[in-house]
Order: structure tokens, then C-alpha cells, then sequence
């Protein structure tokens, strides 16, 4: 069987071969830990190959759908990675969704089979379901038991026929704009996040930390890279800063995906200083805007390199920031990755003169979804077309480019408050607010005005011991920035509210405030 090194070089290759070939050759290797579990890769090899042949044996064929919908667990990720060796697509659905999202994902995405834990079951009582119910932890109360499902020691799957076009999983968007839609990712599209894993040090001598949830794209492409190069993997159920810094001291833990909120709470610990990190050889974070000061005080406290990934689940073009490279460009989230085409284009689809802002469209090779499962509406609505004929991904961010070729990014599109004729960039408030000593967190949006069209509101989180009132901080915010940004009102809240991987629900603030006006 060829080497890993072989495999990798492959223009298209199989994430569950790598898997088996670290199993061929390292078989005692750590592959997953989880609380007291561990994980051998000859372990996880001959689970992947039971779960496999389970899909296989239930009739489910090469492009069938499951759903996994549980915190994060061995048996997660061991169903998620048997599916793709039997060629199935995996739809990781957030356990925090409403019974009916769940529901409705579950049907959209035509799941043969759905796994859950006791929690998701319970909030699914009563609820019909279009697919067979399974229990990741064993538990009465979901279905099937996860041990009694899996096929028997020593099974075989058949080999399965993978094409690049197809079905590697199914991600949800979050559904804080909307119903959420399916996106579709690619097994070459995955294929194509393994093999420039390289390029961010994982090995077999790595170990990945996994604190964000595996539903999670921000997780996914960071979870697979680990694997497929033989690394380690500690899996977290749920993220607490304290034990994140235990747990890696503990494994001598060299490469985190991190969600900015998340380094923010790490780093505001009394205790961070206590801890020996000097392991560490990288970090990285997307998924939420991620201040240039929050960049600093990882760079200049927590060991090892830092890097910024922007880009969308859909795929399309990604930029990359390496922190510890260029920290005078940290206001930035850095330049398009090789082989990725980044451009900026105004509301009728012209790309905008060099120097002025616009929306974000990318492309890339392979790393682009195959659409929204279901929605051609919606997929088309997503795409700009250039004059040659070469489709991007629309991102719905506002971004201009400097002399550099290094992207700042303004703004959400549809977060922009147009007040009487003038765009109003939340961000440029936020970040104003957040250099008063009495905010720890704040968040802009636009509402409704009879005076102006929108006006901007903003929430604020108090810094612990702060005394300044919500007035006392307007006036000083508005002190501070031009007559059209000026803010008409501030609220102290106790925190924002937030996404699993750390986005602020905008939209809910804004509805709040909305329905109490």
C-alpha cells in the first residue's frame, strides 16, 4: 500500500486510506482521547471499518445521508468517520437547534439514520422524524444502542466508490439570517484542507486540542488535517478556559483551532501565567472578527505561532493572516492563500477600483461547495460571475484592500446602517466603545428610524468593578466619532448573545430591542 507521503501527493486521495495506512504503521499511536477514553489509531481503524460495514449492512449506499446531532464524543467522531469510509454523507446538525430545525434538517438532508445523546432526545420527544434513531451514549431514551448498532468485532466493509464531486457532509448554516440552508462540501474540497495541512506543522508527533463542537465547520478543518497526518487529537465536550489550559499543559498540546471569544476568556484568566505552554507550535482562529489587540496579547503571553483564517463554509476564497509574521498587520485578516482569487465588487457586481471598499467574493480551485442541498435559488443567489465566466462565492462582507495586498474587513453587508444617506460601519463603533475602560464587550446594530431610515444602538457589557453608566459611556463614544455615526442609545447587558463557535447573534438584539420599543 503506498505511504502517506504517496497518498498526499495525490491530486484526489481518501481521508479513511490515510487513516488506515497510520493504523498499518503506528498502530498504538494515540488517535482520539476524551475525559479517561483513549484511542489507538489500530483502534479507531477497526471501529471505522464496524461503523462502516453497519451503513453497509442497514443498505445505506454510497451518497445516503445520516445526521449526528450530540456534543462531542469518540463515538461522534468514530460515526462521522466510518460514514465517510463507507461513502456516506454525514449532516453534524447543533444540538442547540429547536426540535423543529431539527426536524426539518433531518428531512431535508433525507437521513437514513440519526444519532443522538440523551439531551437531544429528550428535546425531540414527541417529534417525528423521517430517520431510524440511534444512541451515541446508550441511552433508553433515543432509540438503538450506539454498541448494539455498530457491526461486530473483525467486520469488514465493502470498498466504498468515492467520486471528488461527492457528498462529503452536509453543514447547516446557523439559520440566525433564516431557515438554515445545507451546505454541500465535497470530498475534494475536504482533500484539498488535508493536503495544505501540511503547511501549519501537523505531523505524527502533533497533538490537537478540539474544544469548539464537531457540528462546526471551524472544528471540521482543523479535526480532519490533525487525523489524516497522524497527529493526536483531545476532544472537549464542552469549551471551559481553566481546563482548556490543564488539558494542554497535561498533553503537551502543540496546534489549537481557537473562536476569538474563546482566546479572550483563556487569556483574561488570572491563572493563564501558571501555565506551561511552551509546546505549543501553532494556533489558529476564524469563524468571528478577531481584534488586533486580542491578536497582540496572544502573540506577546501564549507561545507558539498564530494564524487567521478568513472564509466561508461554502467555500471559495480563503485569506490567511500569520500573526507572528506580519504583527504590524494585525487590523487585517491578511492576503488570499495561493491559488485563491479574492475580489472586491459593488451592489450591481462591478469590482471596485483599487482602494475602495466592497463585497467580498472568492474562488479556488477545489475548495468551493458543490450548492446549497435542495435551494438552486439560493445557490445561484450566492454566486458572482466574472466577465471570463469563473463563478465566486459571495461572502457578504464589506472589505477593502490596502497597498499590500492585505485585506481589513468593515462589516457584515447587511449589518451596514445606512442613516440618512451615510454608511455607518458597526465595526468602526465597536471598536471606539471597546477602547473605553469600562467595556469589556459590545456589540452595534442598526434599528429602525422615522428621522434617519436606521440609526445605530449599541450593547454593551460592562468591564467587572466598572461604574460608568450606559449615558456617561454613550457621550463619551459619541465624543469620539463623526456627527452621522453618533449613537442614539446604549444598553448595559450582563453578556451577548452568542453562537457555539462565538458569533454574536446580532439579530436577536436587534429584534429585542425592536419589540421593546
Amino acid at each position: 500500500m503506498p505511504s502517506v507521503e504517496t497518498l498526499l501527493k495525490q491530486d484526489f486521495g481518501s481521508i479513511p486510506e490515510l487513516i488506515h495506512q497510520h493504523a498499518l504503521e503506528r498502530p498504538a499511536h494515540l488517535a482520539l482521547a476524551h475525559e479517561s477514553r483513549m484511542l489507538s489509531y489500530g483502534e479507531l481503524d477497526a471501529l471505522m471499518d464496524r461503523v462502516a460495514a453497519a451503513f453497509q449492512r442497514d443498505g445505506l449506499k454510497v451518497g445516503d445521508s445520516i445526521a449526528i446531532a450530540a456534543t462531542t464524543s469518540i463515538e461522534y467522531a468514530v460515526t462521522f468517520l466510518g460514514a465517510v469510509r463507507a461513502g456516506v454523507a454525514v449532516a453534524p446538525l447543533a444540538p442547540s437547534s429547536t426540535p423543529e430545525s431539527l426536524a426539518a434538517m433531518i428531512a431535508d438532508c433525507a437521513a437514513k439514520f440519526v444519532f443522538l445523546d440523551v439531551g437531544v432526545a429528550n428535546a425531540l420527544s414527541g417529534v417525528e422524524l423521517t430517520a431510524s434513531r440511534v444512541a451515541l451514549d446508550g441511552s433508553n431514551a433515543v432509540g438503538r444502542a450506539w454498541e448494539s448498532w455498530v457491526a461486530p468485532p473483525g467486520a469488514q466493509p465493502s470498498a466504498a466508490d468515492i467520486a471528488p464531486e461527492g457528498a462529503f457532509n452536509i453543514i447547516y448554516s446557523s439559520g440566525t439570517t433564516g431557515t438554515p440552508k445545507g451546505i454541500v462540501q465535497p470530498y475534494k474540497m475536504r482533500w484539498a484542507h488535508v493536503r495544505r495541512s501540511g503547511e501549519g506543522g501537523y505531523g505524527p508527533e502533533c497533538v490537537t486540542l478540539v474544544s469548539t463542537p464537531l457540528y462546526s465547520n471551524t472544528t471540521l478543518v482543523s479535526f480532519f488535517p490533525a487525523l489524516t497526518l497522524g497527529g493526536s487529537i483531545v476532544l472537549m465536550s464542552k469549551f471551559e478556559a481553566l481546563k482548556y489550559l490543564q488539558l494542554s499543559e497535561k498533553y503537551g498540546v502543540t496546534h489549537a483551532m481557537l473562536v476569538p471569544v474563546q482566546y479572550q476568556r483563556i487569556m483574561d484568566l488570572p491563572e493563564f501565567e501558571r501555565f506551561d505552554l511552551k509546546s505549543f507550535r501553532m494556533k489558529y482562529c476564524t469563524s468571528a472578527p478577531f481584534s488586533a489587540e486580542l491578536k497582540a496579547r496572544v502573540l506577546a503571553k501564549w507561545p507558539g505561532g498564530l494564524v487567521e483564517y478568513y472564509g466561508m463554509t461554502e467555500g471559495g476564497g480563503t485569506c490567511v493572516l500569520l500573526c507572528h509574521m506580519f504583527p504590524n498587520k494585525l487590523h487585517t485578516v491578511g492576503f488570499p492563500a495561493p491559488g485563491h482569487d479574492i475580489r472586491l465588487i459593488d451592489d450591481e457586481g462591478r469590482e471596485v477600483p483599487k482602494g475602495e471598499a466592497g463585497e467580498v467574493v472568492g474562488r479556488s480551485p477545489v475548495a468551493m461547495m458543490t450548492g446549497y442541498h435542495n435551494q438552486p435559488g439560493k445557490t445561484a443567489d450566492a454566486i458572482w460571475t466574472d466577465p471570463s465566466g469563473n463563478q465566486f462565492i459571495r461572502t457578504g462582507d464589506v472589505g477593502r484592500f490596502d497597498d499590500e495586498g492585505f485585506l481589513t474587513l468593515m462589516d457584515r453587508k447587511k449589518d451596514m446602517i445606512i442613516s440618512g444617506g451615510f454608511n455607518i460601519y458597526p465595526s468602526d463603533l465597536e471598536a471606539v466603545l471597546r477602547q473605553h475602560p469600562a467595556v469589556s464587550d459590545v456589540a452595534v446594530v442598526g434599528v429602525p428610524s422615522e428621522a434617519w431610515g436606521e440609526t445605530p444602538i449599541a450593547f454593551a457589557v460592562r468591564a467587572n468593578d466598572a461604574e460608568a453608566t450606559a449615558d456617561e459611556i454613550r457621550e463619551w463614544a459619541n465624543a469620539r466619532v463623526g456627527k452621522t455615526q453618533r449613537l442614539t442609545a446604549l444598553e448595559l447587558v450582563s453578556e451577548l448573545p452568542r453562537s457555539a463557535i462565538g458569533k454574536v447573534l446580532k439579530r436577536q438584539l436587534r429584534d429585542k430591542y425592536v419589540a421593546k420599543a
